[in-house]
Order: C-alpha cells, then structure tokens, then sequence
C-alpha cells in the first residue's frame, strides 16, 4: 500500500537540491510582484538574488546525483521544470517589473520564455542520443537556459542605479506598442538557446 506522500519519500538527495532552485524562482516571481504592489525596491533586488541562488541549487543537483550515482528520467524532469520557472519565467517577470511592459515588451518577453521552454523539451527528448558512446551528452545546442543569469545581473545593476521604470537604460521606441530596446537583450538569449549550430562543451 502507498503511503502518504510516497512519492516526496522517494526523492533523492539530488531532487531536493532540484526543487531549492523551483522554490527560488518561484520566490523570484513573488518579489517582483512584490516591488508591483508597493514600489519598495528592495524586494525587486531580493528577488533578483534568488536567481543565482536557484543557479547553485542548479549546478549542485547534477553533482550530487553523479556523486550518489542517483540520476534517474524523474530528476531530469525536475530539473528541467525548474529552470522553466527560475531562468525562464522568473527573468521575465523581473524584466515586466523593471519597467519592459509595452506591448513589444510582452511579446519579447514570451517569446524569450518559449524559446527556454523548447529548448528545454529539446535537450530532454535528445539527450539519450547525444551520449552516444561517451555516456554522457557531451555538448549543449545553444546556449543552456541558466545563461538567463547574465540578463538578471544585468537587470540588477540598472535597479541598483535607480534605471528602472521610465529611467530604463535606452529609454522607450513607440512602435505602434512601447518597446524597451533593453528587452532585446531578452530576444538574443532566447534565439541563443534555440539555435541548431551553435555547440557548446559540456564539462
């Protein structure tokens, strides 16, 4: 018989590490909305602070599993579900909150989420044919999704210089909708990750 909550009982050590980086984004998400409530930016640079702590909840799992040799088809999942929330919809979110909220901006910011989402959905279903015979896949197409970190470091030097909100670095381009031109920044990483001939080593 299957006990309560059997199935958190037979997580791994890697998998809690997992779920620390979801619990950081999703607290990334919370502040930003935070900040949109009560304008205190403290909470917005609370919330950016998370993402690289999601980012070493992130680099720690796939250690930890290696080391318990504890990987498993669950674990992957999770980590991939993960990054969607911290280095895909939590950036996001932070960019909306730093000011990027035309029309434009919308459509940027989604399609830089996507684009996370697929590549994401891509590396899961190839993975097992980029082992080969290394065991392990040994190079990423496009960039990885935690490459996002860089947009948020980026994001939080211009809200600890108060260039936030109609201060934004480069202003605004009305376009029929607002545009930020920041947020193309956005669209580069998303094309980043979705690019087929861009190869990185995987250490």
């Amino acid at each position: 018989m299957k006990r309560h909550f059997s199935m958190l009982r037979e997580f791994h050590l890697a998998d809690w590490f997992t779920l620390g980086n979801a619990f950081c984004g999703t607290g990334a998400i919370f502040a930003a909305m935070r900040f949109l409530q009560d304008g205190i930016t403290g909470w917005l640079l609370a919330g950016m602070a998370l993402i690289p702590l999601a980012f070493v909840f992130d680099a720690l799992d796939g250690r930890i599993a290696r080391m318990r040799h504890s990987a498993s088809t669950l674990g992957r999942e999770l980590d991939s579900l993960s990054d969607v929330i911290s280095f895909g919809v939590a950036p996001a979110a932070l960019a909306y909150a730093c000011g990027m909220q035309g029309g434009w901006d919308w459509v940027v910011l989604s399609y830089f989420v996507c684009c996370g989402v697929s590549r994401l959905a891509r590396y899961n279903v190839t993975a097992e044919a980029m082992s080969a015979d290394a065991g392990k896949v040994t190079y990423f197409e496009g960039t990885p999704i935690p490459t996002s970190l860089l947009l948020v470091i980026v994001l939080a030097v211009a809200a600890w210089q108060g260039r936030i909100g109609d201060a934004l670095w480069f202003g605004v381009v009305d376009l029929g909708w607002q545009l930020h031109p920041l947020v193309l920044l956005f669209a580069l990483s998303g094309s980043l990750m979705i690019s087929k001939t861009l190869r990185i080593p995987k250490p």
